[in-house]
């Protein structure tokens, strides 16, 4: 594919793809607006009429509307690579920018991850996602939990199975761009832990140079030990490297203790001025900062067995959904209703 309305069939093909299932024109366009497409459900009609005449999308009925085929997903893979590239890096900005939750009001729409497992893992999951939120390594300590049918993020739940909704580290971004802080993401990598310590950060991608989420990528690959870690506080783990504003830098702390007083806490470390952090250089005037990832918990599921459907980046949800861990337990008893 080449040119722009090629780029667009693309992008449309990898919604497509993502949601697993069908969709219509308006989640469609939904979707690619949130990755930062300024696009109308009437071009992605006309994108999809043309697709259809192609082979790589097939109408499913007037209120599911389409899905993906064979040969889209084919088309998909072989596509120029390069236009992906910043592809990350742009819906981190988007959906950063269009975030509404404010600190003073502890209200708004915030970033999820989305992930979806069978019901009758629930309890399972349950019990592998309990020690990493006790160790502090999931982007606060609250979850979303949705049931089939039901929508997280703009992602629908698919019958027989039940949603988890964790904190995207992008948060952070969001809530300091609400303070006028400017947040630079520079990478997503994964980070060494001693003694429940930062040592320093093993793998490194850069957010501008991918076409996917890193942790997402070093997770589909194994490279994780988010529950080793979190039973020992030694392993491998999530996170990401930022930059700020050093004028900034009295506020940047004063936002993280409030981040922590609405269970948004996920700022690991801050570093000094002009120095680097963990050996990672900043820029002059900017100062490093060290976000855990929020995919950790459904990191910890996938190193588990367990077989899980997951999205970073899905889409923003009211922050009201999220409620302390804690209280998704004893709403959900270690006796999985399901089983029964």
């Amino acid at each position: 594919m080449t040119g722009k309305s090629d780029r667009t069939k693309a992008a449309i093909l990898k919604v497509l793809h993502d949601v697993d299932g069908a969709a219509g024109a308006s989640r469609i366009t939904e979707r690619l607006q949130s990755m930062g497409m300024n696009i109308r459900p009437r071009t992605v009609r006309f994108y999809l009429l043309q697709l259809d005449k192609d082979g790589m999308t097939t109408f499913v009925s007037r209120r599911h509307g389409r899905e993906i085929t064979e040969k889209g997903r084919e088309e998909l893979t072989r596509s120029n690579v390069m236009e992906k590239v910043g592809f990350v890096a742009a819906k981190v900005d988007s959906l950063g920018y269009r975030m509404t939750f404010t600190l003073r009001k502890g209200s708004g729409t915030i970033i999820t991850n989305v992930a979806m497992i069978g019901k009758r893992d629930l309890s399972r999951a349950m019990m592998n996602m309990e020690p990493v939120f006790a160790a502090g390594f999931g982007m606060g300590a609250r979850l979303a939990f949705v049931r089939e049918g039901e929508k997280l993020g703009g992602v629908v739940v698919p019958r027989g199975m039940v949603g988890f909704g964790t904190v995207c580290s992008v948060t952070v971004n969001g809530i300091m761009l609400d303070q006028r802080i400017p947040v630079t993401s520079r990478f997503g990598g994964l980070l060494e832990m001693r003694n429940g310590e930062a040592v320093r950060f093993v793998e490194l991608i850069e957010y501008g140079g991918t076409t996917v989420d890193p942790l997402e990528a070093f997770i589909k690959a194994d490279m994780t030990q988010v529950a080793k870690c979190a039973r020992t506080g030694e392993g491998i783990i999530g996170a990401s490297f930022r930059e700020v504003p050093s004028v900034a830098l009295d506020d940047v702390r004063r936002i993280q203790r409030s981040m922590d007083v609405h269970g948004l806490g996920g700022i690991l470390a801050i570093g000094k001025p002009n120095r680097p952090l963990l050996d990672i250089p900043v820029g002059e005037g900017r100062t490093g900062m060290i976000v855990i990832g929020g995919l950790n918990p459904i990191a910890a599921l996938h190193e588990a067995g367990i077989p899980i459907v997951a999205q970073s980046l899905a889409g923003l949800e009211d922050f009201a959904a999220f409620v302390p861990f804690k209280e998704i337990e004893r709403r959900v008893p270690r006796r999985n209703p399901y089983m029964e």
